[in-house]
């Protein structure tokens, strides 16, 4: 039996307790560069436990929606940051957490220029460009131990399109 749930807009209010949305919205905190550059300041909590920040590229196959949703995953010891390295929509899964299984998703389809940042520990979906190329910069820890949970749904989820 699927349950479905539907895929809204990406919001900074709505991911607020997943994460972090990366975007360059509203003016620019200061302006760089003899003035050619906006820097849009500090858009994410990064956090680490023992290891040290590394940047990795991701080439992900693209998928379609409907999307079914059968495994989440999280990191205890870092958070995780997606930085499409393309102009094209992209599927955002998450999960609260409910005594250390993954609660009801919720899915979020990411517009080009957003970025995001689970933070540590947050369950969430596999990388889920809906366009090739499916090219992402992810900024995460790098160490020793490992760092990943998965978690198996026994009924999926099946995500589509919200409205």
């Amino acid at each position: 039996m699927s349950r479905v749930i539907e895929a809204q807009p990406l919001s900074a209010a709505a991911f607020a307790d997943f994460g972090d949305v990366l975007e360059a919205t509203g003016a620019p905190d200061k302006m760089i560069n003899a003035g050619l550059c906006g820097r849009h300041h500090d858009r994410a909590q990064l956090d680490f436990r023992p290891g040290r920040l590394g940047i990795s590229i991701f080439d992900a196959a693209p998928r379609s929606l409907p999307h079914t949703l059968d495994m989440v995953e999280r990191h205890p010891d870092g958070c995780q940051t997606f930085v499409p390295m393309h102009q094209n929509p992209w599927l955002v899964i998450v999960a609260p957490d409910e005594g250390g299984r993954p609660g009801t998703p919720r899915a979020f389809i990411a517009q080009p220029g957003q970025g995001v940042n689970y933070h540590r520990n947050i369950w969430h979906g596999v990388l889920c460009p809906l366009h090739a190329p499916g090219l992402f910069a992810v900024v995460d820890r790098i160490g020793k131990g490992p760092n990943l949970e998965e978690f198996f749904f026994d009924d999926p989820f099946t995500i589509t399109q919200g409205t």
